[in-house]
């Protein structure tokens, strides 16, 4: 059995990954986040670019990224994490 994160789970750590400069517009998750692509290959793209970057929250959420459901990640696409943004 896989060990899913949540939706509810990931939020508040993409509102922080938002927040580091160089990622407001999703940085090495850009693609997924804001372009919503959310097909497993899409996101083990990310997780390449950002270990390339040597993004280390970008690997963590990328790892988690990929435990989820493409459902889950459409929901996150649908989430605004733009600080000062609710």
């Amino acid at each position: 059995m896989i060990d899913r994160p949540t939706v509810p789970e990931l939020i508040p750590r993409l509102k922080d990954y938002y927040a580091k400069p160089g990622n407001g517009v999703g940085g090495s998750l850009h693609i997924i986040l804001e372009d919503g692509n959310t097909q497993d290959s899409h996101v083990r793209m990310c997780l390449e670019w950002a270990k390339e970057r040597g993004d280390a929250d970008g690997v963590m959420l990328a790892e988690m990224l990929l435990k989820m459901t493409r459902t889950q990640r459409g929901k996150l696409c649908n989430h605004t994490f733009y600080p000062g943004w609710e």
